[in-house]
């Protein structure tokens, strides 16, 4: 295989992923009860999660013949010797768009061997790209953007997301989630884990946590995120964040104040790869 030229890559993937954005949006109009498949009480998938995720996946097959596939709504290719595997997710903040709100993204992440080497993500209704690649920094429609500079959990705006499925750490979650309402400037709930972490990449905000995440939810995001300077770990500070269902990202200067206060009051253990294809990709 010849070597990847990443920033090239990225911006294919950049233009792929604006491409299904207005494809989107333009077929956001046409919403009805027909269109809704339920998935789950608290969860949905419309025909137009598969159709973004059916463009997708043909155009990376393209770009990258030998890649294997993670994704949202189904499409897992991996042998289990791939070295590049692309993370999507077609449609993040499907309940938003379903319902009107505008905060909604597609995410590809591309990851190579044990690492992360692509991340884009754009929110379609702000038409912001952000993006990032191995070897350079984060960006955001052509321009850097770096994490915020708030050094204390008193000075900083945390995002999260509400448990949609797994309600087994309620009570430590709002624990948590009332301690944070005590100790910062606020908590911010978007419905859109992939906007979480790049609002933390362009300092909109200062901190993200959150658990019964998918990798499809988080790779691209927090890619961008590392690549604008920030730090990601899983609840117990570990390096299980893309597998093991939660995450914990901020600016570093917030970051061991954010991890511990996390550690407090989350921990539980967590899974790696081979439990989530197990579990959500069953032959």
């Amino acid at each position: 295989m010849s070597e990847i030229d990443y920033k090239a890559l990225c911006k294919d993937v950049c233009l792929l992923a604006m491409e299904v954005g207005d494809f989107l949006r333009e077929q956001r109009q046409q919403i009805n009860e027909i269109a809704k498949e339920s998935k789950g009480v608290h969860d949905y998938v419309t025909q137009f999660d598969k159709e973004s995720e059916r463009r997708i996946v043909a155009r990376l097959k393209e770009l990258l013949p030998q890649s294997g596939f993670i994704a949202e709504e189904g499409t897992a290719t991996l042998q289990g010797n791939e070295d590049l595997i692309w993370i999507v997710d077609p449609l993040d903040g499907t309940t938003n768009y379903i319902h009107g709100l505008n905060v909604t993204c597609v995410s590809i992440g591309l990851r190579q061997g044990e690492e992360m080497v692509l991340g884009v993500v754009y929110e379609l209704w702000n038409k912001e790209c952000f993006y990032a690649y191995k070897g350079g920094d984060s960006y955001l429609n052509g321009h850097p953007i770096h994490v915020s500079k708030a050094a204390t959990m008193n000075d900083s705006l945390i995002a999260t997301g509400f448990p949609y499925t797994d309600f087994g750490r309620m009570p430590q979650y709002m624990r948590y989630l009332e301690w944070t309402m005590r100790n910062t400037h606020g908590v911010r709930r978007l419905g859109s884990a992939a906007a979480d972490l790049v609002y933390v990449a362009c300092g909109r905000v200062d901190g993200f946590y959150e658990y019964g995440l998918k990798p499809y939810d988080v790779a691209a995001g927090a890619f961008i995120v590392m690549q604008a300077g920030g730090k990601v770990c899983d609840f117990e500070g570990g390096n299980n964040w893309l597998f093991g269902g939660e995450m914990v990202a901020s600016n570093d200067l917030l970051f061991p104040e954010f991890r511990t206060s996390i550690k407090k009051f989350l921990c539980q253990p967590v899974g790696g790869l081979q439990q989530f294809m197990k579990k959500h990709f069953k032959k």
